[in-house]
């Protein structure tokens, strides 16, 4: 469900700058990557992470690559701090701690006394 825009992202002139700094960020990776320090990787993530949030063809093609490549994909959910991906993985983590648990019979239904189920059907 999405909610609606508000604020200075709403005006269209805005979210073409912002994607415009976007491309700009990426494009200057290789002049930041060469510097001591992380600053080439961060740069590339600043703009990585404007481009897929305001443009739905880029969201389009980083679904596409991560359905392609799922391991490639959780290390990017993961360096962009997607909240999406922290969901997906408390998710996951729930449904393999249940399905390794060993199911027990629940309190109500262990006092119960079988049905006969002849004398169910013509209740």
């Amino acid at each position: 469900m999405r909610r609606p825009r508000s604020g200075w992202t709403s005006i269209p002139l805005v979210r073409h700058f912002l994607v415009a700094l976007g491309f700009l960020l990426i494009a200057l990776t290789p002049i930041v990557g060469p510097i001591p320090g992380p600053g080439g990787i961060i740069v590339f993530g600043a703009g990585l992470s404007l481009i897929l949030k305001y443009t739905g063809w880029a969201k389009r093609l980083y679904v596409r690559f991560k359905r392609k490549h799922p391991k490639k994909g959780s290390w990017a959910d993961w360096s962009l701090r997607r909240a999406s991906a922290r969901r997906r993985h408390e998710r996951n983590k729930l449904a393999e701690a249940a399905s390794s648990a060993p199911s027990e019979p629940q309190p109500s239904q262990a006092h119960e006394a079988p049905r006969d189920p002849v004398r169910h059907l013509s209740d």
